[in-house]
């Protein structure tokens, strides 16, 4: 299984105010909880919590994605299941983690912007004047 990355997890915890976002969010929580051997609570848990409270800090993201590694590496059934996670979460945020697909065609634009992500507005000035 190839390794959660960390851009992932912060495409989904910033996401997790739309309800595709959410149901993600919620079902790594109940992923993480699972018990881990012999009734253990299962590693990981802190680590989402300290995301959810700063969705868009890599470095808490870095953390959750070693953890949930070192956990799959150890855990076949918690390695399917994080697999499939991973593939319910890269449909949900829009593609895989940092992904961007934008097209252009045709006519004459006066402006474009091509994003992933825009967070706060975007503002263009008076349209240059073409006589």
């Amino acid at each position: 299984m190839e390794p959660v990355s960390a851009a992932l997890l912060v495409a989904v915890a910033g996401g997790a105010g739309t309800a595709a976002g959410e149901q993600v969010w919620r079902a790594l929580r109940e992923l993480v909880r699972r018990p881990f051997r012999r009734g253990e609570d299962g590693p990981g848990a802190d680590e989402v919590a300290a995301l959810a409270e700063a969705p868009d800090e890599a470095a808490r993201a870095e953390r959750l994605a070693v953890v949930l590694a070192a956990r799959a590496a150890e855990d076949a059934v918690f390695a399917r299941a994080l697999g499939m996670w991973c593939a319910a979460a890269q449909a949900a945020v829009g593609g895989g983690a940092g992904e961007v697909r934008n097209t252009v065609s045709g006519g004459t634009q006066d402006a474009v912007v091509q994003a992933r992500d825009i967070r706060g507005g975007v503002h263009f000035g008076a349209p240059p004047h073409h006589p």
